[in-house]
């Protein structure tokens, strides 16, 4: 029977870092009892993180989110309380004892290859690479793909979006009431920031990552002063009188009128005007009537923009200098990234499911440019010699062997990986492929581990059956 409500001990969902042990699907300690009981939990495995297929017309990845994930494997560990809990829900009353004895004594020991952050990937490339005893490398699934997926979303986002607008214009990410919860918007943020983003309004981000806050007002503010105080006007005088040079939303009531009026007092010296924000409206014909009443304040747009949007404003000529982006860059089609077992005790091995089928063996990415521009990657075993192989070594023995990349390291990065690819790869609409071949060593591998476990598969057949060969 499903327990009620009633029987939970809180509700209180805010999480903290004592939690990311049991931040975790239950098949994953369900699975690592079972590994316990049968002897295996110690056997060396490799597990790989990557994406089967791009989103649609997305025609390259940006790898976020290593940064949250090495954090977390390095202070995993299970609390007397939460192991008293596990015991509680009877799901492992038939686990056999040496499960909690691993659980009080465990934490991550293994080594992680990864990307490094801000580099530009591709379907079937691993992201990450995890090799560590089986029962922890199973563990981390959860929670690895949870940051490495989202943060991948909204980097590869923000890094087209800034494609799209341009260097010289300024994007500001204004997502975190549309994330999908408190702590999506932290990671939101910070994606966005290490993917070409200028900055959020986010303020623990920011101030988090040690970047400025940025925002305007909203159109409450307008309308509370106005209603109490007489005129749009007031409430413009009022904001800056605590806020000057501010930005100023102008689209509450009549956008271009409210222009004409501020352009009246900015060339009267009464008003020092930095920039304006449009929300709403045909936004090629009101930048363009703003521009002409204030040619030389800044003007800014919001309101559900995403690359395509604005593309077609700069098609159409919008006189826009800077984008306010939200709703549309912290969701969307997610990265179905997945993380499957590619190697156990030095055996490889490979998923061989219809439309689901994976590559065996401990795997390197191998790009190969011509000057700064990249030509082709190589899918290649660890084993192989390529190109500039493109998985490092970050983690050893559960510990980071390099110290935390700065957000201007990683969008430093994410410029260049971005700008390294062809100009089809990177258009919005029905993008071309980037070459990605497979090694013929890891097709040798491939077509020699599908004949061993077609063999095994046969053999459990036949076991099954009750039929005993000669």
């Amino acid at each position: 029977m499903t327990p009620s409500l009633d029987c939970v001990p809180t509700q209180e969902l805010t999480l903290s870092a004592e939690d990311y042990s049991l931040l975790t699907d239950l098949y994953q300690l369900t699975m690592a009892a079972c590994y316990t009981g049968e002897g295996l939990e110690q056997k060396w495995a490799s597990f790989e993180l990557f994406t089967r297929r791009l989103p649609d017309d997305f025609g390259y990845l940006i790898a976020m989110g290593l940064a949250q994930a090495l954090e977390y494997l390095e202070n995993l560990h299970f609390s007397a309380a939460q192991i008293s809990a596990l015991k509680a829900t009877k799901i492992f009353n038939n686990a056999p004892e040496s499960f909690w004895t691993l659980l009080e004594s465990g934490h991550f020991t293994g080594d992680v290859w990864a990307v490094p952050e801000g580099t530009a990937v591709f379907a079937n490339e691993p992201l990450l690479r995890v090799e560590a005893p089986l029962w922890q490398a199973q563990l981390v699934e959860t929670y690895l793909l949870n940051t490495l997926n989202f943060q991948t979303l909204v980097a590869t986002r923000a890094a087209r979006l800034r494609d799209i607008a341009g260097s010289s214009a300024t994007l500001l990410e204004f997502g975190t009431r549309r994330a999908f919860s408190p702590q999506s918007s932290l990671w939101a943020a910070r994606a966005a920031l290490a993917a070409g983003l200028d900055s959020t309004s986010n303020v623990l981000a920011a101030l988090r990552l040690g970047s400025q806050p940025s925002g305007t007002m909203a159109h409450s503010l307008v309308m509370a002063i106005a209603a109490m105080e007489g005129t749009e006007d007031q409430a413009f005088t009022a904001f800056h009188r605590y806020f000057p040079g501010a930005p100023l939303l102008i689209d509450t009531y009549d956008t271009v009128a409210a222009a004409q009026r501020l352009s009246e007092k900015v060339k009267a010296g009464e008003m020092k005007l930095t920039g304006v924000r449009l929300d709403s409206g045909d936004l090629v014909s009101l930048s363009k009537q703003v521009r002409s009443l204030l040619p030389e304040v800044s003007i800014f747009a919001s309101g559900d923009l995403d690359e395509w949007e604005i593309a077609n404003l700069k098609a159409n000529g919008a006189e826009i200098d800077g984008y306010g982006l939200g709703t549309r860059l912290v969701t969307g089609t997610p990265v179905n990234g997945v993380y499957k077992i590619v190697e156990i005790a030095g055996i490889p091995v490979m998923k061989q499911s219809s439309g689901k089928a994976t590559y065996p063996g401990c795997k390197q990415i191998f790009r190969s440019f011509e000057g700064d521009q990249a030509i082709k990657d190589c899918l290649g075993l660890v084993t192989e010699t390529d190109a500039q192989p493109l998985l490092q070594l970050v983690m050893q023995q559960g510990k980071r062997i390099q110290p935390p990349e700065s957000i201007t390291q990683i969008r430093d990065r994410t410029a260049k990986s971005v700008a390294s690819l062809p100009d089809c790869v990177k258009q919005l609409d029905n993008p071309t492929p980037f070459p990605v071949e497979i090694s013929p060593a890891l097709q040798q591998l491939t077509e020699k581990t599908r004949l061993a476990e077609t063999t095994v598969t046969a053999y459990s057949r036949v076991q099954g059956s009750g039929v005993r060969g000669h």
